[in-house]
């Protein structure tokens, strides 16, 4: 394997808590502990701390984050820290999901819709591409990483592996492209697609940012040629691996077994069904199922064929479902870390998943609309996803139950190497509280500072920003409604001064790098339940933990349990860091941090984005609104489309350049403007 050693790259020596942590964990594991605790507080330092453990152990990473905001941040920090190293990124890449259910009581079943964000697909192929082919890989994922992606072994052994001098026809590498999910690119030339052209076959990789040519000599690779999207040669190899197209494959030799299953499983069930005298289900069971098998033997491949992958893969019913994880356990055996960041959130997210996606299925089959062996398509239980881990760092500011029942050591990170000690915490009384924020914004503002306020729920987050805009404030909210990229380039305005003010409900508690804001405000910090836990007010007075003069306001009408344990646990922080301040002479030093761009988060070039992004804007583009436009906007509007066709057509993406062309002459025709246009050929 490629990689063998993993590097920090690092301006900065292991500062106040940071050494002690480091060396603890290094050898507690090494020693053969399984389950360990990392308790930092916001801004110790954590995503270094954990770096260099994963440097010191030169183990491959998982790290499981929470929420895709998080997990992007946590990316780019670990980018920063292994520039040399293979550090990747694992989300789900639904923009949109709605998961196939059915609900009895009305009599209701919804389909499964899904929109796929194509960015973030290339990245998910681009981090199991270097689970398989590399050491070292750091990969940051979210907790979807305990789903199904389908077999690692197939995955790994259908890379196609080119050398020059191989003895292979053009027909027999179109073969193989096939079985492994490539399809003919004539119209639409993107990832997951080829080309052949004479004694030429182009392939454009899944998660590849490039294309690689390869020339024919009658029955010999003659030559393997890298270009750039744009068609630039970039090297001439003398060899190269294409990886698969999709993560669900089939093998021919396996489908054949797998359709004779499915049909032995569907007269099975439906001869159940029939004997409960379900005469509608069995019906509305074999249509489906017959559909999908067709499917099936004609294409390899059918829409929900996940539903099927127990069958595909040859296992018996109840087998776990193949993970990210067990990529991971394939290529490097028991050999690898496990991390999970902000624990006390993320273990009872693994913990619930398996449960609810169960009571779903459950329902499906038993209306008819799926086979039984559908639930085996499912995330991992708790017990499984342990059961696939060799070794577990947790980390939080606040471990849960969970965590601190079961670590072998609790290992304390609380100094902080800015010298920056944890905020002040100030109980105000709720009535007044909105012109309070109000005046506090204002007072901020002057000083250059950012301000969080979190409120209970995502109506009233959006009310509250709008309330504030209208007061000339400028606001903006965050909750899990909003798209996760759109999310970071909130965070970015914030930062950049774009915004005085965030208000968003528990997206705004966990690990976000805020060194700007200096007071938080919690409205209804009294009130009971989970978002106002102990747990809780800790991890949202944490974003205020970055700066010099942070402050934490509690709107409340009486000081509940939870408000009690979370000032004393505070106090008790800033105590332990004060006194190591003054034994050791340090100055509190402001947190400075880059502004990056937010695409940049995720390893995304902007143009991807805003390529991807085009064809909807055009859609929505309102000719009878560009009439207001003045001349010079208009020609720059203009300008900018024709470049677009242009580039569009040079990447052989000619559906797409055709599409702008004939805005183009929309726009000629209705506004009578001359635009010049050479035929698209």
């Amino acid at each position: 394997m490629l990689g063998e050693r993993f590097k920090v790259v690092s301006p900065f020596e292991p500062r106040g808590d940071q050494p002690k942590a480091i060396s603890q964990l290094v050898d507690l594991f090494k020693s053969g502990r399984r389950y360990l605790t990392l308790l930092g507080v916001t801004g110790s330092g954590k995503t270094f701390v954990v770096s260099k453990v994963v440097e010191a152990l030169n183990l491959p990473t998982l790290v499981i984050s929470p929420n895709k905001v998080l997990a992007a941040q946590l990316f780019s920090e670990f980018r920063e820290f292994f520039p040399e190293n293979a550090v990747e990124f694992f989300i789900s890449y639904y923009d949109y999901y709605q998961p196939e259910a059915y609900l009895p009581d009305r009599d209701i079943y919804i389909e499964k819709e899904a929109v796929i964000n194509k960015l973030i697909d290339r990245l998910r192929h681009r981090a199991t591409t270097a689970i398989m082919t590399r050491r070292d890989t750091l990969i940051v994922a979210s907790v979807s990483c305990i789903y199904n992606i389908g077999s690692p072994e197939i995955y790994g052994q259908s890379f196609i592996n080119l050398r020059v001098g191989d003895q292979v026809s053009p027909e027999e590498l179109l073969d193989k492209l096939v079985v492994i999910g490539y399809e003919p690119g004539d119209w639409d030339f993107t990832r997951g697609t080829y080309r052949y052209r004479g004694e030429s076959i182009l392939v454009f990789p899944q998660g590849r940012d490039e294309i690689i040519r390869v020339d024919f000599d009658d029955d010999v690779i003659d030559r393997l040629i890298l270009l750039s999207v744009e068609g630039e040669v970039l090297a001439k190899l003398d060899e190269y691996l294409i990886p698969p197209a999709r993560h669900f494959l089939t093998q021919p030799h396996t489908l054949e077994d797998a359709i004779r299953s499915i049909r032995e499983e569907l007269k099975a069930r439906l001869e159940e069904l029939k004997a409960e005298g379900k005469i509608v289900e069995a019906r509305r069971l074999k249509v489906r199922t017959e559909k999908d098998i067709e499917l099936l033997l004609t294409h390899g491949y059918c829409p929900g064929i996940e539903n099927y992958w127990r069958h595909l893969s040859g296992l018996p019913p109840g087998t776990p479902p193949f993970t990210l994880l067990d990529y991971f356990r394939r290529a490097y055996g028991e050999d690898f870390l496990v991390v999970v960041d902000e624990s006390h959130i993320t273990i009872p997210q693994l913990k619930a998943m398996y449960r609810g996606d169960k009571s779903r299925k459950e329902t499906l089959v038993e209306h008819g609309f799926r086979l039984p062996s559908c639930l085996d398509n499912r995330p991992l239980s708790f017990q499984e996803f342990l059961d696939r881990v060799p070794k577990l760092l947790m980390v939080s500011a606040t471990p849960g139950d969970w965590e601190l029942e079961h670590s072998e050591k609790v290992v304390e990170l609380i100094v902080r190497p800015t010298g920056i000690v944890d905020p002040v915490i100030e109980v105000r009384p709720r009535e007044g509280a909105l012109m309070d924020i109000l005046n506090l914004i204002q007072e901020e503002k002057k000083r250059g500072n950012r301000v969080l306020v979190v409120t209970l729920t995502q109506d009233s987050s959006e009310e509250l920003a709008n309330f504030l805009a209208s007061k000339g404030i400028k606001s903006a909210y965050l909750h899990a409604r909003v798209e996760p990229l759109d999310r970071v380039e909130i965070l970015k305005g914030l930062r950049s001064g774009t915004y005085d003010v965030l208000v968003g409900v528990n997206l705004l508690r966990e690990g976000l790098d805020l060194p700007e804001v200096s007071v938080v405000a919690i409205l209804d910090a009294d009130r009971q339940g989970f978002l106002r836990s102990k747990r809780s007010l800790i991890q949202i007075a944490g974003r205020a933990a970055r700066h010099l003069a942070g402050k934490v306001i509690l709107y409340a009408d009486e000081v509940t349990e939870a408000m009690r344990e979370a000032i004393e646990e505070t106090e008790r922080r800033r105590k332990i860091q004060l006194r190591y301040n003054e034994e050791h002479n340090i100055t509190p030093k402001p947190v400075k941090s880059k502004l990056k761009d937010p695409l940049e988060l995720v390893g995304l070039k902007r143009k991807d984005r805003e390529a991807d992004s085009f064809m909807e804007m055009l859609k929505r583009l309102n000719i009878s609104a560009l009439k207001d436009m003045s001349d010079e906007e208009l020609k720059i509007l203009i300008d900018d489309l024709v470049d677009q066709m242009k580039r569009y057509a040079t990447e052989m993406e000619f559906e797409k350049a055709a599409a702008v062309r004939d805005k183009l002459m929309e726009i000629k025709r209705e506004l009578k403007v001359d635009i010049k246009l050479k035929s698209l050929r």
